[in-house]
């Protein structure tokens, strides 16, 4: 899987990359994240990306020229061959809610080219001109779209066979089925006069599993009632 990130700070994302997880899943080739700075697109000596919206407001607008010249120069099949599977996502507070469904959706792609804002946002033109599919981590709005794409990094990595060593990590996690993970136990065995679960101890892996669905619905229902209702309601 490979990432094509447009953002006017490349050491975000990059330093993101370094730690843990993603570092591993970089050096192993499973993943690579490649940064484009539209900066480096412009056609003045101050390397100008932004200016004062038409019509007058507050804040600075993304101008186009930079972000579509970008874009068209990482390609769509740049660095790939022409049968990879690719997606474009724009992030932004208006787009559609990002969700453990829409992950699974953007694992099946070869590879992912993901725009980041800054500012009051991007011209309007940007968006009609590369047709991206806009995609919001929530209804909040941060200072850029550095964080909202690691996220979508980071999520869809996951999916991926070989990032976490055992794809059934993933498979366990909160939303993947619908409800909120179980809660999890490891040493000691006691602390603090709380003790694991004994059902966790027996060995005996159906009712472990009947255990933990339990945990689950208990959790979800108490944590995330929307999430309990239409749990149920689908199976029925």
């Amino acid at each position: 899987m490979r990432f094509d990130v447009l953002t006017l700070f490349p050491e975000l994302i990059s330093t993101h990359m370094d730690f843990s997880i993603m570092k591993r899943a970089s050096e192993e080739g499973i993943i690579e994240v490649v940064t484009h700075n539209p900066r480096d697109y412009t056609l003045d000596k101050h390397k100008k990306v932004d200016d004062t919206p038409y019509g007058g407001g507050a804040g600075m607008v993304l101008m186009p020229q930079p972000y579509v010249d970008c874009y068209e120069a990482v390609g769509v099949n740049k660095g790939g061959n022409n049968s990879e599977k690719c997606i474009t996502i724009m992030m932004t507070p208006q787009g559609e809610p990002f969700t453990d469904q829409i992950s699974n959706e953007l694992a099946e792609y070869d590879r992912i080219i993901i725009l980041c804002g800054h500012y009051e946002g991007f011209d309007e033109r940007i968006r009609e001109i590369i047709k991206p599919r806009e995609i919001s981590i929530g209804d909040f709005v941060l200072t850029g779209g550095e964080l909202p794409a690691l996220c979508i990094i980071d999520s869809v990595s996951r999916k991926i066979e070989g990032t976490l060593g055992k794809i059934e990590s993933a498979h366990d996690d909160s939303f993947s089925d619908g409800l909120l993970e179980y809660p999890q136990y490891t040493k000691p065995r006691e602390y603090r006069g709380l003790k694991v679960p004994d059902v966790l101890l027996n060995g005996n892996h159906k009712l472990i599993e009947e255990f933990r669905l339990e945990q689950k619905l208990i959790r979800t229902k108490a944590k995330r009632p929307d999430l309990y209702e239409k749990y149920m309601k689908d199976n029925k």
